[in-house]
């Protein structure tokens, strides 16, 4: 596998591509790719969200579930699809929340690599996704690889933001030394379970005063096309 990241993150996580796990995980994608099945994102983008945010940099992760799974929505990023695409509806919700929690106004651009370039790791659970097939991806290996990741972050960093947002991304909690970093829960911003506690928990300004606290640049959340 051609894992394209950021040298930084690389570096960290080089001791995970020689592990059985991760060339089971390989294996099985090249299987995909043979059966001529259709994988998201394409396979320049899988480690998107590690190219886009250099290890060093990340001051806030916001844990999704598994790529976006209709033609060209994924992208790489949790929650982000590329300009000009429909907004999705969970981001839909994000948005409503930023615009309640903090006056932003309602994007037109579902693209959040602005957010990545500040800091803000957009991290998917799994990285790839079967075309039209929610979390058909998600046993295959990819969780141990983001666990990998997340405890890296959670080991070497302090003060780090961690947004966990509906059940599969609570779980990963146990990755995180919650005595060194800061973790803040909410319901998915998904329809199905915005409004049972994702709509008000204001994690958007949170976000930005504990990062004001630690005296680092607050996250400007505006997305223009």
């Amino acid at each position: 596998m051609n894992v394209q990241m950021e040298a930084s993150w690389k570096a960290q996580l080089q001791s995970e591509f020689s592990k059985p796990y991760f060339q089971e995980l390989a294996a099985f994608l090249k299987t995909e790719k043979a059966l001529q099945r259709i994988i998201y994102p394409q396979g320049s983008l899988i480690f998107n969200a590690f190219a886009q945010t250099p290890f060093n940099e990340v001051k806030v992760v916001i844990l999704g579930q598994d790529p976006y799974h209709n033609p060209g929505e994924a992208m790489g990023l949790s929650f982000s699809v590329p300009q000009g695409v429909r907004i999705p509806p969970s981001l839909q919700n994000m948005y409503k929340e930023l615009q309640t929690d903090i006056g932003m106004p309602i994007p037109q651009s579902g693209d959040l690599t602005p957010w990545a370039k500040q800091g803000v790791l957009l991290l998917n659970a799994s990285l790839t996704v079967r075309k039209n097939e929610p979390q058909s991806h998600s046993k295959i290996g990819w969780s141990q690889f983001t666990d990998a990741a997340i405890r890296r972050l959670s080991e070497q960093h302090e003060g780090l933001i961690f947004l966990l947002w509906g059940r599969s991304a609570q779980e990963k909690v146990a990755c995180i030394d919650a005595t060194k970093h800061h973790v803040l829960k909410a319901a998915h911003p998904s329809p199905l379970s915005a409004h049972n506690g994702f709509f008000g928990c204001k994690h958007f300004s949170k976000t930005n005063e504990l990062l004001t606290q630690q005296g680092k640049t607050p996250i400007d959340w505006k997305i223009t096309p």
